[in-house]
């Protein structure tokens, strides 16, 4: 028996839905644990382009069961939308095969429109929100005033719960942002018609999840965002609103620490972030413009362009410590092919000192500056190799070299966007 966790190693956007897709084959659950439709995963299958926000990657695998978990936000707008696509291209049969928490928070209309309206008023300090309204769903949570999946279920409840919660959120709407208030009656309906299709998949998914382990079963617990976006140990306040960490997945599925027997970290071979914050290695030339191309570097959830840099080793050994990586997952290493030399940052400098570690405090970070070795390209297509003694040899130098510095072994290597491009040097559920 084996329990998986697979988390962003990196500011997000790292590739995560194509390694859950790879894992799921040798899992019997696919769990999403946190985030909400801020995430975007996709994935290519034969040829074929699947983008999802709420709905685990595994989904695309017959007869494995798919859970959102209790510390993911929803929107049942979003989910529904996602289930029918899926429907339209054969997928989910059954819906027996996903299951979501009928604890998890909903994201309300009014949480969106707050979130658009705070970012709009934010200036130069904005944070880069996706204006999904995930920020104030979960501060919703945190402050015991959100309305959960159990709750929408209930028309009395709900209503009760609605009422009170626009009577907050249309003044803060209204007097604090300048936004237009809603009524209870365009939400009320709408959403109890949601609660009328979401009814037939909710489930105390804690409870099947203990079964399943008791039985022997192997789960997969999916992250989304990165450790760099975790709210607790991100570059704060250029960061999500909930834990993408490892631990995240105790907490948001309602499991065991002792239940979890691997940590697959998920890196580029080069690093992106989106919205602001700092970024040591951003990359404002020819060469970040060529990453962004040669990687399609465009949010699957916003089309943003992603800013684009050189591998980070100190960023990756950070989230290697703060998660206990057991292994990575190495993602887009074909991009790299057209580089003539490729450059890694081994450190950072700070008013002409180096630093061991990563900073936490984002003054210090903002100023840092990358120390770089440099490595020579392999100028050559690598998307054919299948084993990494069949990379080139400049190839096979680059990923050892990257292990070397995060101290942590690569167990996986992507050289294309097909579930096939991939070198699976050990697989964590064996």
């Amino acid at each position: 028996m084996a329990n998986v966790v697979v988390v962003g190693a990196q500011w997000g956007d790292e590739g995560k839905g194509k390694v859950v897709d790879i894992y799921t084959e040798h899992a019997d659950d696919v769990v999403r644990y946190q985030g909400g439709n801020n995430a975007g995963h996709t994935l290519v299958v034969a040829g074929e382009k699947t983008i999802l926000h709420l709905i685990p990657s595994g989904i695309l695998h017959e007869g494995k069961r798919c859970i959102i978990g209790n510390g993911v936000v929803l929107d049942p707008e979003v989910f529904i939308m996602e289930v029918t696509r899926l429907k339209e291209k054969g997928r989910l049969q059954s819906d027996s095969a996903l299951l979501v928490s009928e604890s998890l928070h909903v994201i309300m209309p009014y949480h969106k429109q707050i979130d658009i309206a705070r970012e709009a008023k934010s200036g130069e300090k904005k944070i880069g929100t996706t204006g999904r309204g995930i920020g104030p769903t979960y501060e919703d949570k945190i402050g015991r005033r959100g309305i959960r999946l159990m709750d929408l279920l209930d028309r009395e409840i709900f209503a009760r719960k609605l009422r009170e919660a626009l009577e907050e959120k249309n003044f803060i709407l209204e007097k604090l942002l300048g936004a237009t208030p809603f009524t209870f009656e365009e939400i009320y309906e709408q959403y109890c018609g949601y609660a009328d299709i979401l009814r037939k998949y909710v489930a105390d998914t804690t409870l099947i999840l203990h079964k399943d382990i008791a039985a022997g079963k192997k789960i997969l617990f999916e992250g989304a965002q990165g450790t760099l976006l975790d709210v607790d140990h991100g570059t704060y306040p250029y960061v999500t609103s909930s834990s993408t960490c490892a631990g995240g997945a105790c907490t948001g599925a309602g499991v065991s620490p002792r239940e979890i027997h691997e940590i697959i970290g998920i890196s580029k071979a080069y690093v992106t972030r989106v919205g602001s914050g700092p970024f040591p290695t951003e990359l404002l030339d020819a060469d970040g413009e060529k990453l962004r191309q040669a990687g399609n570097e465009f949010g699957s959830t916003t089309g943003r362009p992603r800013r684009c840099g050189w591998f980070d080793a100190m960023v990756v050994r950070f989230a290697t410590r703060v998660n206990g990586l057991t292994g990575i997952a190495l993602t887009k290493l074909d991009v790299l092919n057209d580089f003539d030399s490729i450059r890694i940052c081994t450190g950072y400098q700070y008013n002409g000192q180096p630093l061991e570690e990563l900073p936490s405090n984002l003054a210090v970070f903002e100023k840092c500056t990358p120390i770089y070795e440099e490595m020579p390209g392999w100028k050559s297509d690598i998307s054919a190799a299948r084993t990494f003694d069949e990379l080139p040899d400049a190839a096979q130098r680059y990923v050892k070299r990257l292990e070397a510095l995060v101290g942590c072994p690569i167990v996986l290597v992507s050289v294309g966007p097909g579930r096939d491009q991939t070198i699976t040097i050990r697989n964590p559920f064996a």
